[in-house]
């Protein structure tokens, strides 16, 4: 799919707008629907956000797909989640029986879930002693993410599933937006002070070792990421091809997504925030990337879980939009 680094570069400049007439023929409508204008707040701006990136008028979510990638990272070597990284491959498998909470959530969202393991008997090298993966490695699992887009998805939920990623993202944030590891790193599963003192050391051992990519955000990715985190990138990029809106999980999510922004400012507006999460560092990297999340319920579980819970409130901002009689149809007076 990208044949070397500079050809993702491109794929992830000059991207489309979406549809401005799209848009705008909801926000027509939502003027004519029986309410005071703007009354339905978010939702109104919800509906509008679907139409624009669908590039129709009267949007849909017949086809709500979520897709967790999973991945291992060498860094977990340095101690810095309570967890091994065979957790990673059980949880997967979990993922893939239908026994995890997000398997529940994707019932109730009407949407299909989607597990894709990436090389789990393969982590990325520890990011303290080199780059986490080369350029091939990198390359390959964007493009796995890129490719796992079905045809026809009016919705896309991404979620992730790897011990050490909070590692990662972190690493990431700190290299894009500045600060160590003291300012990013979070408690992830549940690491004790101890093991928190660890992964700080362990982000601020990366940033220092790669610091002559910080000008580069795709390079980022590669030094400092994973392949789950590649693949997500991957994923979002194609969203924005071919015209699918993206709901966004929480920390992980973020930082996989956020090197996109760094190297077009536009390049998140198809997406959308589904919560701020719990883990540290979350809030103000969403506040960094201008995106304002949808929840706040204090989840930290990744897996989509967020993403694919923020669903049922697109569907309602549908049926709103579709369902609501005008105020001629209803023979209610508008205002004058």
């Amino acid at each position: 799919m990208f044949s070397d680094l500079n050809s993702l570069r491109t794929a992830c400049a000059g991207l489309s707008k979406g549809s401005a007439d799209a848009a705008a023929a909801v926000a027509a409508r939502q003027a004519e629907l029986t309410k005071p204008p703007g009354s339905l707040g978010r939702l109104e701006v919800l509906t509008a956000w679907l139409a624009r990136w669908q590039g129709r008028a009267m949007p849909a979510l017949d086809k709500v797909e979520v897709l967790i990638f999973a991945g291992n990272h060498g860094v977990t070597a340095q101690g810095v989640s309570p967890y091994p990284s065979s957790v990673t491959a059980q949880m997967a498998a979990n993922f893939a029986r239908g026994g995890a909470a997000i398997n529940q959530i994707a019932a109730v969202a009407g949407a299909t879930l989607k597990v894709i393991p990436l090389e789990l008997d393969r982590p990325t090298r520890d990011f303290t002693q080199g780059p986490a993966m080369d350029e091939a490695e990198f390359l390959e699992a964007v493009t796995a993410g890129y490719e796992a887009l079905a045809p026809g998805t009016d919705l896309l939920c991404l979620g992730e599933m790897g011990i050490g990623n909070t590692t990662a993202a972190a690493a990431i944030a700190a290299a894009l937006f500045g600060g160590g590891g003291g300012r990013w790193a979070g408690r992830g599963t549940g690491i004790d002070d101890e093991g928190l003192a660890r992964k700080r050391r362990a982000i601020d051992a990366g940033l220092a070792l790669h610091a002559g990519l910080r000008d580069d955000p795709i390079a980022v990715a590669m030094a400092l990421g994973g392949r789950e985190l590649a693949a997500i990138l991957g994923a979002t990029l194609a969203a924005r091809h071919h015209g699918v809106p993206v709901l966004l999980d929480g920390f992980i999510c973020t930082a996989a997504v956020a090197p996109l922004a760094q190297v077009d400012e536009y390049a998140l507006d198809h997406t959308q925030l589904a919560h701020v999460s719990a883990e540290a560092g979350h809030r103000a990297l969403a506040e960094s990337l201008g995106l304002e999340p949808l929840l706040d319920l204090g989840m930290r579980l990744g897996e989509g879980s967020a993403a694919t819970l923020a669903v049922p409130i697109l569907r309602a901002a549908l049926a709103c939009h579709r369902g609501m009689a005008t105020f001629a149809e209803a023979a209610v007076d508008n205002r004058g």
